[in-house]
């Protein structure tokens, strides 16, 4: 079933309650008077109150409505604060390369605005120091202490380690700081013209092919310690 209201020659009723162009109140007209006065003002019949008694009409632009309608529909919905929760997972005997680079992602996540669910993984013998997963998460909440707060303490479950993280700044403040540090860097970049435009292309460039090589770093790091583990199993067997 449509929502679109009913225009011009699609009103089927014998009079309605007329609204003029800025508002004001006509009062019940038949029909046809409606629709000449629309023609006059070059503007659309729009049915507003279709339960009304006769039903409530308006003289407007329906075009131009129907586009600001949609514009305010976007704007509410770039808006809206979608709470969503990251996770990064952690190894108790993690080195600090590995470290520093898990820490980046919780404190880039943090500054967006979302929660991170940290877990540390336990495999072996490790199940039988928990302390070490502990501590791990205790530094990992002070490194963060300026953008995140425990929300949820450290506690076992099963095999792994489970701890939640809280941004301190909410998602629409993050979302709004994240827009207004474009829209400058956009400002920025056309008061400076094509040169600087042009080394600032060559800086994401770098940037983007700088971050694929550490993903794939990462992936490599992943695969050698999926092969280590049997080995390892093996060991604590």
């Amino acid at each position: 079933m449509s929502t679109e209201p009913r225009i011009n020659d699609r009103i089927r009723v014998p009079e309605v309650r007329l609204v003029g162009p800025s508002g004001e109140q006509v009062g019940i007209v038949p029909l046809a008077k409606a629709l000449e006065l629309a023609q006059e003002y070059d503007l659309d019949l729009v049915e507003v109150a279709a339960t009304a008694r006769p039903p409530v009409c308006k003289l407007m632009d329906y075009g131009k409505f129907k586009y600001e309608s949609a514009m305010k529909a976007r704007e509410a919905r770039k808006n809206q604060a979608h709470t969503v929760i990251k996770e990064m997972k952690l190894r108790p005997k993690i080195d600090p390369h590995d470290y520093d680079t898990k820490k980046g992602h919780v404190v880039r996540f943090l500054k967006q605005g979302d929660k991170v669910k940290i877990t540390i993984m336990f495999r072996g013998r490790e199940q039988s120091r928990p302390e070490l997963g502990f501590r791990l998460l205790q530094r990992l909440a002070d490194d963060v202490q300026d953008l995140g707060f425990v929300e949820s303490a450290p506690k076992q479950d099963g095999r792994n380690m489970i701890m939640v993280l809280g941004p301190h700044k909410k998602k629409t403040e993050a979302m709004a700081e994240a827009r207004a540090a474009a829209d400058a860097r956009k400002a920025e970049r056309l008061g400076r013209g094509p040169a600087a435009d042009q080394a600032d292309d060559v800086e994401d460039e770098v940037a983007e092919v700088e971050e694929t090589e550490a993903a794939d770093t990462a992936a490599d790091a992943a695969e050698a310690a999926e092969v280590e583990q049997p080995a390892e199993a093996a060991q604590d067997a």
